[in-house]
């Protein structure tokens, strides 16, 4: 293996500090293109689906849970699914605890192809607690342009009208993991007041809302 060169403190620090120029330009980088984001505009969802869930029937409105953002990962869990997706489980994996989502009015929700008493079983192996629905008899996946079997959407519930506000698949899922970055999806974002958001937006102070997640 050609392993980089070993060199001294010094040179060390020096070649960081270099590097970290190019990470904080990324970085201001990634915050433009939030706040561009943020600026999107939105899709009226003119449907209603009816998705199954472990209580029964419920309607899109209801993946919601009563909170204002809604963040829609399409698992490719399929029926009587052989051989489960190996990069829709370690996505999963990676979703930080919900009580974090919560606390800026986002719900996040999986859905699949899957029969809900073969997503009941799978989730309970993979000791996951994010709601999860069935999207059988439905259109869903289609209509929100889930084509090659997985992807991400953001939805705005605002008073009687559900919106499309994001959509992402293929490698554009693989940043994702900390709460941050999948709040830097939604149309509200982080809700902090150092984010360049348009005028009205809610807002508060910097890292202001941070908790313990029990402490929510």
């Amino acid at each position: 293996m050609n392993l980089p060169p070993v060199v001294s403190q010094a040179e060390w620090e020096t070649a960081r500090a270099q590097l970290l120029v190019k990470e904080k330009q990324e970085m201001k980088a990634r915050d433009a293109l939030a706040a561009e984001r943020r600026r999107l505009p939105m899709l009226r969802v003119e449907r209603d689906y009816e998705l199954d869930s472990p209580a029964g029937r419920v309607g899109l409105a209801d993946l919601f849970e009563g909170r204002r953002q809604l963040i829609v990962y399409h698992h490719m869990l399929r029926p009587a699914d052989p051989a489960p997706c190996e990069g829709c489980c370690m996505f999963t994996d990676q979703v930080g605890h919900l009580a974090h989502f919560h606390a800026r009015d986002t719900s996040f929700a999986l859905v699949s192809t899957a029969p809900i008493d073969e997503i009941e079983a799978f989730r309970a192996r993979m000791g996951w607690e994010i709601p999860w629905y069935s999207l059988v008899g439905t259109d869903f996946n289609t209509d929100f342009g889930v084509t090659n079997g997985f992807g991400l959407n953001v939805f705005l519930h605002d008073g009687d009208e559900i919106y499309r506000t994001y959509f992402t698949t293929s490698r554009g899922v693989e940043p994702l993991g900390s709460v941050w970055t999948f709040l830097d999806l939604t149309p509200l974002g982080r809700q902090e007041e150092w984010e360049d958001s348009p005028a009205g937006y809610p807002q508060d102070e910097r890292y202001g809302w941070w908790r313990l997640h029990d402490e929510y």
